[in-house]
């Protein structure tokens, strides 16, 4: 490391040093007493410790003043009872009794997640202070413990103030060194993405226990200094009111900075300081103050910060989105350090009688398969066939009602994901499951760490373990991530988001791996090169495979297992499965190429509906859309089509609002909508069917359909009734009162589509709306577009590339946010080197 890099990861740590040795001349200056300044670093240490579990971990306590009164109150009676005039022991019995004390209640706490959680450390806080309150032959009561003794040496508050700075710095310096720790990096990840961190390895329960303890132990620490600042215990910061002081100073500081709850601490002591001279009712504006700071700034006043600055010194603009800097090359064999040697002969992963039911509804009867050693298994079947829960109950997301799985000779059924994963079952996912927040690398690394040795290190630099650094570049390059390694995760396309969830997986070093459709998402070239690399990867590590795209299966595939309704249909060999006359009934229907090849009558009108004129669309500094024109006639089906980040998921979303344009016009039937807000552009007819679907979970059929309604009967196009809709979607009309995430995959994206005419509607936007679907649905599916589009303009995305030249009428290709290419599909569909040329196959 440079020392320009060293004084740059250090800067946090020098900028706390000058603030504790200043503080003391600003408070002078402003005509407040050193008592008060201790009392600023007092309450810094205790938010920064608040803030291991809300801002690091994600945790919200709303009674952590807890620790803080428990610390203060333990420190107070040691030395009242036990340990007369002495400041150290009592100050270290305190911080053992809060540890212990915090241990045992956060392992009940913790037993429930989210606002459960904050509700039972309310409760907590809640029963405690009235037991403080109370108990007056230990705690004194509504007086309090006075006349608590400090070091005659240490009577002058300079000098008290002095330790305490000390103190300070070596909190702050632990929590730094905490925070770049493996352990550190895993408890961010759960905040992001708790589930994923059991499928990587991790017992996020282990690691929130030990934020939690940790947390109230720092919390802790801080009643001590406290209770020797003043000389005084009472039961007032054990007050409700003081936890939510607390947890307002964390909000206010910025509580995704390191330091932000520190300058959250001083902002609300000088606030207290100065109002209380003018009203007894200064916790009233403070509370007008909080809540501005989560309307306006959530990021608090570091997030101010960074505004201001970057208004003096703007960074330079990034050109293209995140995706268009990543290096594909040759992949090759798998490097050794990422194969598990196999226990034992035979099969690797044996699921023997399956079942499993989720009320009435039996999702897997019985199912029974074997996966062998370096083989390409592939698990296929019509939508709602059980697949995706065979793959949860596999990789124990789900527990078994009966039967049993085997991985390397060792039963696994029963066991919690992060044990499962760690006996050597890694797996991707249907639908994304990565943590958004973090940088592609920081992603990949922490899959990495979840096998390495130091991943329990306390102290350890996680970004300075060489061999870890070493693993974590070559799995990025392996799957064709290098180039992108600093974007968020979040802001990649959504194949490269297909990308890396496979590489998590990988990066766990399974015995064998599960991947949920892996392909899905991609771009035609990207498809055939990760398809080769999941091939050549199942020569070292054997592969269950769950994909639609079932040419592709049948030619990598070396054993197949057709699944339908929940029970295995065949279990053989490629021949076995496409020869076979249920699977054809019920999964192949009549393939891709039979529906491209038909002849499709155009029904457009020679008449505009949308017209894009220079339109340029950027995520933060990231330049999205460049200058993008084209138009749309009514009921013309345009295909726009394009590489993996060339922005066409962008595109749709800027239509329907959800992006906002910088610049350019927007026009729907004469009318400007550009920048308008989502629901405005909706009620003007435009329906929008996103990538993933985005059903309202827990809610019927029909009531997603009556929400997509409600605020669209505008007469802004064709009005679809249940009636009209039910005849495009007659399947629909059977799940009609079934809550829709209970639905097939098939019958959720018929869903989507169906809400989204729903009212009045004349342009339809369809992002990825054959992903994920078996064959058979993808073609009801296309029949009915194809019968849509006389009575509704269509704008398609998708990357199944012949079903989107044969529905359309017009393509319009993006390259790095910028039409590279518009003009008939036909012309792409009839010349193969044209089509070579303009979609970079």
């Amino acid at each position: 490391m440079t020392r320009n890099s060293l004084m740059l990861e250090l800067r946090p740590l020098l900028v706390a040093v000058a603030a504790l040795v200043l503080l003391p001349f600003l408070m002078d200056a402003m005509g407040l007493t050193m008592t008060t300044a201790t009392d600023v670093v007092v309450f810094a240490v205790a938010v920064m410790g608040l803030n291991i579990l809300v801002g690091w971990t994600g945790l919200v306590s709303f009674g952590h003043g807890a620790w803080f009164g428990i610390g203060a109150y333990a420190a107070a009676l040691l030395q009242r009872h036990y340990l007369p005039g002495a400041m150290v022991l009592p100050a270290i019995g305190a911080l053992v009794i809060v540890a212990v004390f915090s241990c045992i209640a956060g392992a009940l706490i913790l037993r429930r997640r989210g606002v459960y959680f904050s509700l039972l450390t309310l409760a907590f806080t809640a029963m405690l202070f009235s037991i403080a309150f109370r108990w007056t032959e230990v705690t004194g009561g509504e007086d309090g413990l006075g006349n608590v003794q400090r070091w005659e040496s240490l009577g002058n508050p300079n000098s008290y103030y002095t330790v305490v700075a000390v103190v300070a710095v070596v909190v702050l310096w632990g929590l730094w060194r905490l925070r770049r720790s493996p352990v550190g990096t895993v408890l961010v990840a759960i905040r992001e993405n708790e589930g994923r961190t059991g499928f990587l390895g991790y017992d996020s329960n282990r690691y929130k226990l030990l934020a939690f303890t940790v947390s109230a132990s720092i919390t802790g620490l801080a009643g001590v200094l406290s209770v020797f600042n003043h000389r005084f215990a009472s039961a007032d910061p054990i007050n409700i009111a003081f936890s939510g002081e607390l947890l307002a100073m964390v909000v206010i500081g910025g509580m995704r900075s390191f330091m932000g709850p520190a300058l959250g601490a001083l902002f609300f002591i000088l606030f207290r300081e100065f109002l209380s001279i003018y009203t007894h009712n200064w916790l009233f504006f403070f509370g007008l103050l909080f809540v501005s700071f989560i309307v306006f700034s959530p990021d608090g006043l570091v997030g101010i910060g960074k505004r201001v600055l970057g208004l003096v010194r703007p960074k330079p603009p990034a050109d293209a989105a995140a995706m268009a800097a990543r290096k594909a090359g040759a992949s090759g064999r798998i490097p050794a350090r990422f194969i598990r040697e196999g226990a034992t002969q035979g099969p690797v992963l044996t699921a023997d009688a399956m079942r499993k039911s989720f009320g009435s509804v039996k999702a897997v009867k019985g199912v029974s398969f074997a996966v062998e050693d370096k083989r390409l298994h592939a698990l296929i079947g019509p939508n709602g066939a059980g697949k995706t829960t065979a793959f949860n109950l596999l990789s124990g997301m789900f527990p078994l009602d009966e039967g049993k799985v085997v991985l390397d000779g060792q039963r696994v059924d029963g066991m919690p994901p992060h044990a499962i994963t760690r006996a050597g079952l890694g797996r991707s996912f249907q639908i994304t499951n990565l943590f958004p927040g973090l940088s592609v690398e920081e992603n990949i690394r922490l899959a990495v760490q979840a096998r390495h040795p130091a991943r329990f290190s306390l102290f350890r630099d996680a970004h300075g373990i060489e061999d870890l650094q070493s693993d974590t570049a070559e799995l990025l390059r392996w799957t064709g991530m290098a180039g992108v390694e600093q974007a968020e995760a979040g802001s990649l396309s959504y194949g490269g988001q297909r990308l890396l969830d496979m590489g998590l997986a990988l990066a766990t070093k399974p015995r064998i791996l599960l991947l949920d459709e892996p392909l899905a998402g991609l771009a035609a070239a990207e498809r055939e090169r990760v398809g080769d690399l999941i091939k050549t990867l199942s020569a070292d590590i054997p592969v269950l495979l769950v994909e639609h795209d079932i040419d592709r299966v049948f030619r990598m595939a070396d054993r197949v297992t057709v699944m339908a309704d929940g029970e295995v249909l065949v279990d053989g060999g490629v021949a076995d499965a496409r020869d076979d006359a249920r699977v054809q009934a019920v999964y192949l229907g009549s393939g891709s190429h039979a529906l491209a090849e038909k002849p499709r009558p155009s029904a457009v009108k020679d008449a505009p509906l949308l017209a894009l004129e220079k339109v340029n669309t950027f995520y933060g500094k990231s330049h999205i859309l460049n200058d993008v024109t084209l138009t749309v006639r009514q009921n013309e089906v345009v295909a726009l089509l394009g590489r993996n980040g060339a922005g066409k998921s962008t595109l749709l979303k800027t239509l329907i609002g959800t992006a906002r344009p910088a610049s350019g016009t927007i026009t729907l039937a004469g009318e400007q909508i550009a920048g308008m807000t989502p629901d405005k552009v909706a009620r003007r007819g435009v329906g929008f069917v996103p990538q993933g679907r985005a059903l309202f979970a827990g809610m019927t059929v029909g009531e997603n359909l009556g929400l997509g309604r409600l605020k669209r009967l505008t007469g802004a196009g064709i009005h679809w009734e249940e009636e009209r809709i039910l005849q495009y979607f007659p399947r629909l009309k059977e799940r009609w009162n079934v809550a829709a995430d209970r639905l097939s995959g098939g019958e959720q994206q018929m869903v989507a589509v169906a809400r989204a005419l729903s009212g009045d509607t004349r342009l339809l936007l369809l992002d990825e709306p054959f992903e994920g679907l078996s064959p058979a649905v993808t073609e009801e599916l296309f029949e009915t577009f194809d019968k849509l589009r006389q009575e509704v303009s269509i704008i398609i995305v998708d990357h199944h590339l012949d079903l989107a030249l044969a529905i359309s009428d017009r393509t319009v290709a993006l390259e790095r946010g910028t039409v590279q290419w518009s003009g008939e599909s036909r012309l792409l569909r009839d010349d193969e080197e044209l089509r070579r040329k303009v979609l970079w196959l």
